[in-house]
């Protein structure tokens, strides 16, 4: 598949993200966006990322435009970093997917690019490429993570973990050496796990029957009260109670809005519907998936109202702070970009300071449960035309639905979710910018929604294989 963007930037192949292609993309960025004081570059660990990170600064330099190198480090704190310094950004990762692929997410100096600004990057692509005569300047962030780490332990304060055992799950992720100094600077022992040389594509939105029976393994080796984790650049978070159970991305999601005290919500329309019975939320706003969706919502809240209390979160679990907050220790500044650190640090500190497990947190909840995976190497024409004909056609949808349930709804904002006369939901969705299709379940039990999931998986997989 060639490369395009999607709800994460652009991604493709490493072998089609040739230095051409990747040259011309920044270029038209720069062209298309305001790049303020320069241009920050940033880099997650997989084995093509520093060439691709090259070719990036190698085309801002040569359209006259000062490069930060930021090295390896997490995508909020590239994002942090740059919008600090009133500069655009560049971040070389393929997220969650697989070594044999990569992208770039490009932001403005205010943050995230929205959908207008990718149509008008793909619209400035036609341009021809004309180096100026003075290249820009190269130099180095070296204390990128150390500030990002910092707005944590300012706000949370050294003592906000203390007392608490937690495994890390560092396998390939670019946050592993920030997340250790974070969490020891904020109080908690930290055991290190499964540190990996060979890049792992963990999604924290689906993941394995084998992790997470590894996870459940290391919490009654270690005696660990919870383990943590983050996807490849550290945009969107993993957590575990003290037996090892995943808490859902959007269940992190609810605890921390909860624990800074926001009042308007924005998040996906995959998300857990729980959202809308908290009472403190005076707002939900469900959108499309993907972050520019989400951080649109915001913008339009926060433009009906400067002062609001807005977040945003994804079923991924990245979670954006549209307010600056305050913390038990000092204020948080609002980051509107996906970040994995908060959604970790914030319900693991209201816990502890509760005297409770984080399990208890959860349970507290109302009681909506949700399950997630999804089918890869799914050619993106077969996903469209198996969605186009349950969307289209009446017969379909019931022939598909026949061994899980009856249709008494559906929703179009984002793939096909289908409510169910037992007030289950089933939700499809080809990915956007992978050849992946993936499946969300909803019902009234994880044991439910889980094999709510597995049927639906299987007659998915079976369709699209026919």
């Amino acid at each position: 598949m060639a490369p395009k963007f999607g709800t994460s930037g652009l991604r493709g192949l490493v072998t089609d993200l040739t230095p051409d292609l990747v040259g011309a993309h920044v270029a038209a960025f720069i062209a298309a966006c305001p790049t303020g004081s320069g241009l920050f570059v940033g880099r997650d660990l997989r084995p093509s990322s520093p060439r691709i990170a090259e070719d990036v600064t190698r085309a801002a330099r040569a359209a006259g435009i000062d490069v930060t190198d930021c090295g390896a480090l997490p995508t909020p704190a590239l994002a942090l970093a740059a919008m600090r310094a009133g500069a655009a950004a560049v971040m070389v990762t393929g997220s969650h997917i697989p070594a044999d692929r990569n992208g770039l997410k490009f932001y403005l100096p205010t943050g995230e690019i929205s959908k207008a600004d990718e149509a008008a990057i793909l619209a400035a692509l036609a341009a021809p490429v004309v180096p100026t005569a003075q290249p820009g300047a190269l130099s180095s962030a070296p204390d990128a993570g150390a500030d990002y780490v910092a707005r944590y332990v300012t706000a949370f304060g050294a003592e906000a973990l203390a007392g608490l055992r937690l495994g890390l799950y560092e396998h390939s992720s670019v946050a592993r050496d920030l997340l250790a100094d974070l969490l020891t600077a904020l109080g908690a022992e930290v055991v290190r796990l499964a540190r990996s040389d060979t890049f792992i594509p963990v999604d924290t939105e689906a993941v394995a029957p084998e992790t997470r029976a590894q996870l459940t393994q290391w919490c009654a080796d270690h005696r660990l009260d919870a383990v943590l984790s983050t996807d490849g650049d550290a945009d969107r978070p993993l957590l575990t109670d003290a037996t090892g159970k995943v808490v859902p991305g959007d269940v992190l999601g609810v605890l921390t809005a909860q624990t800074l005290g926001a009042k308007v919500i924005c998040t996906p329309i995959s998300s857990n519907s729980m959202v809308k019975e908290i009472e403190r939320f005076t707002a939900v706003h469900l959108t499309k998936i993907g972050s520019p969706f989400v951080i649109a919502a915001m913008e339009a809240a926060l433009a009906a109202d400067p002062g609001t209390q807005v977040v945003g979160f994804e079923a991924n679990g990245g979670f954006l702070q549209g307010f600056t907050a305050q913390g038990p220790a000092g204020p948080l500044p609002a980051l509107m970009t996906r970040d994995a650190a908060l959604p970790i640090v914030a319900p693991l500190a209201a816990a502890r300071a509760a005297g409770q497990p984080l399990a208890d947190a959860v349970a507290a909840l109302p009681a909506r449960f949700t399950a997630a995976d999804r089918l890869t190497e799914i050619p993106t024409a077969a996903s469209a035309a198996f969605l186009a004909r349950l969307r289209d056609d009446a017969a379909a949808r019931a022939a598909f639905l026949a061994p899980l349930g009856q249709e008494t709804a559906q929703d179009q904002t984002d793939g096909l979710r289908l409510s169910l006369t037992d007030g289950r939901v089933v939700h499809l969705r080809p990915s956007g910018n992978a050849p992946e299709f993936r499946v969300y379940a909803e019902a009234e039990s994880p044991e439910i929604a889980q094999k709510l999931l597995d049927q639906a998986l299987s007659i998915v997989n079976q369709s699209l294989q026919s």
